[in-house]
């Protein structure tokens, strides 16, 4: 794959995940809880992508077993964990601030690399990385109005922002080491496999069934599931098999 389609599918997930903060406030509008939050966007996905895969990919069902760890890792800790402690985040804080702190895993997984992996990173041009990286973490606080003073934020908040900026970052190194073995979207699968079973537990039906019953909610579990997880990981995903993570 070209560079320049990877950077492009890597830009489109970012654009779709951009919009999960719009879709998180009209499920709370709607009065659904966080734990139907997780549940609807993780096991709706995992629904969705089972229903495509199986028309259009059933290559991504067929796996080894010793590689479900990479699999569970991704899942339960880079997707199911993130909807937990993002979701609640933007409840805590602006959207703005959320999603500065979100956007810290670039320097997690640059961080990661530099204490494990020095030399590589010379290789691949240090000081080229970390420009980038000071340059994407400037753009961020500009536009989010911190300096401004226009967001809001408590420091509980802030502590669950720089975690979902951890788990964020977690996915990138978990892909990398399944696309070694896998095609995208069998990375996509299986890492959804383990985030909607698991989340699974976070379930209320009783108390979700009403709020699926309002136009808002509908459009909210729409919007959650398809343009702010499905398209988004499948970009991302995509992309990273054509640029080192």
């Amino acid at each position: 794959m070209k560079k320049s389609i990877s950077y492009l599918f890597i830009i489109l997930s970012a654009v779709c995940w951009g919009c999960i903060g719009l879709s998180n406030r009209l499920l709370t509008h709607a009065g659904m809880e966080l734990g139907n939050r997780v549940f609807v966007r993780n096991f709706g996905t995992l629904v969705v992508l089972t229903i495509v895969f199986a028309l259009l990919h059933r290559e991504v069902f067929r796996i080894k077993l010793k590689h479900l760890p990479i699999f569970m890792a991704s899942g339960l800790v880079s997707i199911l964990l993130l909807s937990i402690v993002y979701f609640q985040c933007q409840t805590m804080c602006s959207l703005s601030v959320a999603a500065v702190l979100l956007y810290l895993a670039p320097s997690f997984v640059v961080l990661c690399l530099w204490s494990g992996f020095m030399e590589l990173l010379k290789q691949c041009g240090l000081e080229r990385k970390l420009a980038a990286l000071a340059v994407s973490l400037l753009g961020c606080v500009l536009v989010s109005g911190i300096l401004s003073g226009e967001a809001s934020a408590s420091w509980t908040g802030i502590a669950l922002g720089v975690a979902s900026g951890l788990t964020y970052a977690s996915y990138t190194v978990f892909a990398h080491y399944g696309l070694a073995y896998y095609e995208s979207y069998t990375m996509i699968y299986w890492t959804f496999v383990f985030a909607g079973l698991g989340s699974i537990f976070f379930a209320d039906i009783p108390a979700l069934l009403p709020v699926l019953r309002q136009p808002e909610g509908v459009w909210g579990c729409v919007l959650v599931v398809i343009v702010s997880t499905a398209l988004p990981y499948y970009f991302y995903t995509k992309g990273l098999e054509g640029v080192e993570s």
